[in-house]
């Protein structure tokens, strides 16, 4: 292989990691403010009942998880991989504005790897079936769908500052 090859092939591996991580930023955050911004509220008016509404959303949900959680995973991967040179030495998070910038973006993704595993732990087919199968009262109703939106708000708004963190790290920073 010529040092020309190479050459020519690095900007197109770094291009390819690029648009994987933008795309599966896209399905993470995009399916995350579709399902609380316009299915959420569609399904309040064309489903009275509290209970159905929750399990449509649960089973919606699920369904979004077959390409969220892979996109989330790929984007760790290729964010990790974007931040290799801070791997190499990361003396360099504390000492530039770019390093902080990214340490923070780093600290909101933990974040919000813990508020979606809480997530999944309270959404989980025993949380389905039981609404699906007994009679649940109102209380249990509530308390789990006000778990459900806060924790689903806090995912998207973390998800769009890191969103935003992205952003000032690609343009260099402040």
């Amino acid at each position: 292989m010529t040092g020309s090859t190479v050459y020519v092939a690095m900007p197109i591996a770094e291009a390819l990691v690029t648009w994987i991580h933008i795309t599966c930023s896209s399905i993470w955050v995009g399916g995350s403010i579709f399902l609380g911004i316009v299915l959420a509220p569609a399904l309040k008016i064309e489903v009275p009942i509290a209970k159905d509404r929750l399990l449509l959303m649960i089973k919606f949900g699920r369904r979004f998880n077959l390409i969220a959680i892979p996109s989330f995973v790929l984007l760790i991967g290729t964010g990790i991989y974007n931040s290799r040179s801070f791997l190499v030495d990361p003396e360099i998070l504390w000492q530039t504005q770019y390093g902080q910038l990214l340490l923070v973006k780093v600290i909101l993704v933990i974040i919000v790897i813990a508020a979606y595993a809480f997530h999944i732990t309270v959404v989980n087919k025993e949380t389905e079936q039981k609404l699906a199968t007994t009679t649940v009262d109102e209380m249990y109703i509530n308390n789990l769908r006000s778990k459900i939106s806060i924790l689903g708000r806090m995912i998207v708004v973390l998800s769009v500052a890191i969103l935003l963190l992205a952003s000032l790290l690609n343009s260099g920073g402040f």
